[in-house]
Parts: structure tokens; sequence; C-alpha cells
């Protein structure tokens, strides 16, 4: 009675998206299967309308058949959505708190996991250049999304965006105004080549990939609300592996370590803000 409850229970559109995730790990070899699948099942669906399918199905035959789908479908499956200075105060505390103690070091490794479109990463850049920290400072920006990692190297945004990041930054406490780091034509703006003197893109999947350096401060945002509990568990055992002792962790301010058995390894610098440091718990 129960299993055919459960039958029951799954639908066609369940079905088509567990033969979908199968294909792109067999054929691939890209797990999604530990995501959390309320959002993955509407990003899913999501992508299959965006590609004039009435059903996943059809994205099925265009992952096992077509040369270079793959990249669509990481497009739509990663969300490469964000801004730069996000959560002003998050760049705010990161100025005031976490800074005056990275100066301490001579040489400061810096991972920003996820970086999407690399706004976050730039945001991060500008702050170490007002810090006179930059110069110092080796930012490793991954993803697991080529494309988005192409266009996080090309540094040119839809101007658009450039009021609310402008606002963005000075109340995240900017020294200047953003349009000292960018110049504008027709409707895009480029940031300035000097913001990625010292950043190295690379491609990481946090789901299968193993820990790549020995950082000072791990930044991870809105990226881990996409994963589920074990994944988010192993992301996190990454960043703590990651960091060396007195590192720091910061998260999206809807993220959590609460959760995870790596909490009790971390004390909070700003819990509201979601920045944590390693060790140094009394």
């Amino acid at each position: 009675m129960a299993a055919s409850l459960t039958a029951m229970a799954v639908t066609p559109d369940d079905i088509e998206i567990e033969l979908f995730l199968r294909a792109l790990q067999l054929r691939h070899g890209y797990d999604f299967s530990q995501y959390a699948p309320a959002s993955l099942k509407r990003r899913i669906v999501q992508l299959s309308h965006s590609q004039g399918m009435r059903t996943v199905t059809g994205l099925i035959e265009r992952v096992l058949y077509e040369p270079g789908f793959m990249s669509v479908v990481l497009e739509g499956l990663s969300v490469p959505v964000s801004e730069m200075f996000r959560d002003p105060p998050v760049f705010r505390a990161l100025r005031d708190h976490v800074l005056p103690v990275l100066a301490s070091y001579s040489q400061i490794n810096i991972w920003l996991a996820g970086c999407a479109h690399g706004q976050e990463v730039y945001s991060l850049a500008i702050l170490l250049e007002e810090a006179g920290l930059y110069d110092r400072c080796q930012l490793y920006a991954t993803d697991f999304n080529d494309a988005a990692l192409w266009q996080a190297q090309e540094a040119i945004y839809p101007a658009r965006e450039a009021q609310l990041w402008s606002r963005n930054y000075a109340a995240a406490g900017g020294a200047h105004s953003l349009a000292d780091y960018y110049s504008a034509r027709y409707e895009l703006i480029k940031l300035d080549e000097r913001l990625r003197r010292n950043v190295i893109f690379a491609n990481h999947n946090l789901v299968t990939d193993d820990v790549f350096c020995e950082a000072h401060l791990v930044l991870c945002r809105n990226v881990l609300i996409y994963f589920g509990d074990a994944l988010q568990d192993r992301a996190l055992n990454l960043f703590r592996d990651s960091l060396r002792r007195g590192g720091f962790l910061c998260l999206g301010i809807r993220e959590s370590i609460d959760f995870a058995p790596s909490a009790r390894d971390f004390s909070a610098v700003d819990a509201k803000l979601r920045i944590y440091q390693l060790g140094n718990k009394s």
C-alpha cells in the first residue's frame, strides 16, 4: 500500500528530472543530486522553457548528443546572479573587522568560491586596494561554470547596474566614488584592469573537487542556499580545511553554519552578517 502511494506521488516531471540529472552525471560528470530539490527543479523547468521545450525530456537528448549544450545547462542551473557590494553591511564589516587582522600578514590568500560573474571579486579587490593591502593579496576566484568565469574575467557589465552598485559601495564605507574604478561606454561599464592584477580565475566544483590553497579568508555567498544539507556540510568542511587557523569565512546572510558539525570549529565574528573565524573559540 505504501509503495503504491509513493508511486502515485511521483509526477512525470519528477521522473524526467531524475533522468535528466542522471544523464548529466553519466555523460558529463556533473552531480546535482545533492542540490536543494525545490529550487533545482524550478531551474530545470525554467531551462527547458527557455529552450522552447514543452517538457524536460527534450533537454536529455540535447545533453547526450549536442556538443556545447552543456554550457547552456550550467549557465541555467548555476544561478550566477549577484551585484557589487551586495549587502553593504557585510562589506563594511569586512573592511572594519577582518581586513585589519589580515593586515598583519605579509602575504594574504583569499578564495572566492562560486564567484559567478565576478561582482564580489571586484568588490573585495576595491576594499583591499583602499586598505592598502591589495599588492600583498592573491585572490582565487572559482566557479564550475566556465561561461560565468569568462564573463567575470571580462569585467564588463550593464551600465544600468552602476547606480545601485554606487549606492552599495557608499553604504559599505567606500572611500571614493565607484566611478573611479570603471570606464563607461555606450550602455556598458568596464572595471579597471588594476582590480584584476592579483586575481586567478579557475574552474572548481564544490561538489567534487578538493582543497587547493591555504586561505586567510574564504568568501562563498549565496551558493549554499542551493545545496542540500549533506552538500552544504561537504562545502563547509572544504572551507574549514582550506583556512589557516584564525582565518575568516564569509557566507550569505541567508546562510548559516549552525546545523553543521564543522560549526564547532568556528567562532562568530558577526553572526547576523555570517562572518566567522576558524578557531579562537572560548
